[in-house]
């Protein structure tokens, strides 16, 4: 009988130490998870000639929102002078065929710029912002493989004759529509938030 209540007593007492490791591992909090650390593969000064670049591109967005042709060709041509500047020679460490591919296509975003300026109507100096707009993203951010900020692919169903559609790069998620504007002759600035985000890109700092 000695055995059997010594025996119990055994189990008794190993059943609460049990218990009570159990109980101190729950209770201990988690620690949070933390999150990714997002490698950079470029250097700082290529990843800064595409902030200046887009910059630029803000620029010429933010004046077609106000309808102000002369800002957007100010704003373009700087935009086509820091094209020339991007370091594209750095992605050659990485392959010479995504250089040789980031240099054709900035040739034709180039080129769209270039006949933006050319032009003296607002209506066709927005077709080939549109252009360029889909010419960058998300091809050309694709093919450097973009670090930046985030960046929002927008777009407007009604852009232009209220049945094309057309894109453009925004650094915030809010719809501004640089096709509409605050100042267009048909509907003013009732359609300057006509639009949805569509995508975006970036490492999000």
């Amino acid at each position: 009988m000695k055995k059997i209540i010594s025996l119990l007593v055994m189990l008794l007492g190993a059943f609460s130490v049990y218990w009570f490791i159990l109980r101190t591992k729950e209770s201990k909090p988690k620690p949070p998870k933390m999150a990714p650390i997002a490698v950079k593969q470029h250097s700082d000064s290529f990843n800064l000639s595409i902030t200046n670049l887009m910059h630029a591109y803000f620029g010429i967005k933010e004046s077609f929102v106000s309808a102000d042709t002369a800002n957007a060709k100010k704003y373009t041509g700087i935009f086509i002078v820091l094209l020339d500047s991007i370091p594209v020679k750095e992605l050659e460490k990485d392959d010479a065929m995504i250089a040789q591919t980031a240099n054709a296509n900035i040739a034709d975003i180039k080129a769209n710029a270039v006949s933006l300026l050319q032009q003296t109507d607002i209506t066709q100096m927005r077709v080939d912002f549109r252009t360029v707009s889909d010419m960058m993203y998300p091809g050309f951010f694709k093919i450097i493989n973009y670090e930046g900020a985030t960046l929002y692919l927008q777009n407007c169903p009604m852009a232009f004759d209220g049945d094309k559609d057309a894109n453009w790069i925004s650094n915030s998620n809010k719809v501004v529509n640089p096709y509409l504007g605050n100042n267009h002759p048909k509907y003013k600035a009732a359609m300057l938030n006509c639009g949805e985000v569509k995508d975006s890109i970036g490492i999000g700092y």
